[in-house]
């Protein structure tokens, strides 16, 4: 086969890529998913798949992955009692809702115009990470029922377009109301859980016209088995560092990493 060293180079690239956001989404509570969507998007691209579709291919593929790298994640983090269930339940069937709708408003829209939403708001998440300061409060305890069952279908609506697990978002919502760090990070993996279960059974029914080898509805298998096997190993790792460092430091590198990200793919889509 005259691509398979090209398949096999993708193969690695992957490789990599899922040992990385293992780390992270145990490390930092943001999840792989806000690099496995552009790292999916190039490498698909590359292949050949540019389709119209494409960017579903990438959001199913990432919170399929998620399934398996929060799973890992919040049973790491709740053996060190860093899981807070109460907030959990409370978000739980909001953060369902919002994944389904999210679902429905991706199927619904071309793949460009779900990259110009994808890099915005992971600009907006990039901003908060770099320049967010910890001491920042919107209230000493989490929000209310009323507020919870506005926020809770937003995160799950805007994580499902980012096609991530909502720790990028859930980190901050539960930070700024006074949720200690280490319990929204463990926490955070349970969001993960909530939203992408329901919207990866959903995408299993989009109707995909042009998709790579062993795509079923808008998810790839294919990417999915290589991702979760190095996930797999390194959530772990990254359970185990956030307990022993500082993650500061590294999290505004991460941000100013998510902002160039953005505008590079912003740049792209503008045809400079």
């Amino acid at each position: 086969m005259e691509n398979l060293p090209l398949l096999a180079a993708m193969a690695a690239m992957l490789m990599v890529l899922g040992a990385i956001a293992g780390v992270l989404a145990g490390l930092l509570g943001v999840g792989g998913g806000i690099i496995l969507v552009p790292a999916f998007l190039f490498v698909f691209q590359l292949l050949g798949y540019d389709s119209p579709q494409v960017m579903q291919i990438c959001l199913a593929t990432s919170l399929a992955t998620i399934i398996v790298t929060s799973a890992r994640s919040v049973f790491s983090h709740d053996k060190r009692g860093a899981v807070d269930w109460s907030i959990l339940k409370v978000w739980a069937p909001g953060l369902m809702i919002g994944a389904l709708v999210g679902v429905f408003v991706a199927s619904a829209l071309r793949s460009e115009v779900l990259q110009m939403i994808f890099a915005g708001l992971a600009l907006l998440v990039g901003l908060y990470i770099t320049f967010g300061r910890t001491r920042w409060r919107l209230g000493q305890r989490m929000p209310d029922k009323g507020l919870t069952a506005v926020l809770s279908p937003i995160t799950g609506l805007l994580s499902v377009l980012l096609g991530i697990g909502g720790g990028s978002l859930g980190v901050p919502v539960m930070t700024l109301h006074n949720v200690p760090i280490h319990r929204a990070v463990g926490t955070s993996a349970g969001f993960g859980m909530i939203i992408a279960i329901p919207s990866v059974v959903a995408f299993g029914f989009v109707d995909v016209a042009v998709a790579p080898p062993g795509t079923i509805g808008a998810v790839n298998l294919i990417a999915f088995g290589l991702i979760v096997g190095m996930t797999l190993l390194t959530a772990p790792l990254g359970v185990a560092l956030a307990h022993r460092l500082d993650p500061a430091p590294l999290k505004r590198i991460f941000g100013i990493f998510l902002i160039a990200m953005a505008l590079n793919m912003l740049r792209k889509l503008a045809g400079w």
